[in-house]
């Protein structure tokens, strides 16, 4: 299993109106690429950076399915996220394989 992880800095000011976004347009319209079997919304308790700070991680069956994502629709979903919350977040990516 393949974990794609974005790791979000916010602003304290954006938090409501990011997770509202995130959960009502951003998530679905990225799990609607086929390319993610699930997804979770994580917030670190102990982050030692400014603001606050969120996990959202995208499950893959298989690293063809991330490779298919990642070819396909990371750059553009990336942009989409920029305009909306343009100067008010910091964003880190991670890609993860379970250890069986």
């Amino acid at each position: 299993m393949i974990i794609y992880n974005d790791t979000y800095i916010l602003e304290d000011t954006v938090e409501q109106e990011w997770l509202t976004w995130m959960r009502e347009v951003h998530i679905p319209d990225i799990m609607a690429t086929g390319c993610f079997s699930s997804h979770q919304i994580l917030t670190v308790i102990d982050s030692p950076n400014d603001g606050i700070t969120y996990c959202v991680q995208f499950i893959a069956d298989t690293i063809e399915n991330f490779q298919d994502y990642y070819r396909t629709h990371l750059f553009g979903f990336q942009e989409l996220h920029q305009q909306q919350f343009a100067e008010r977040f910091v964003l880190f990516n991670t890609l993860m394989k379970t250890v069986d």
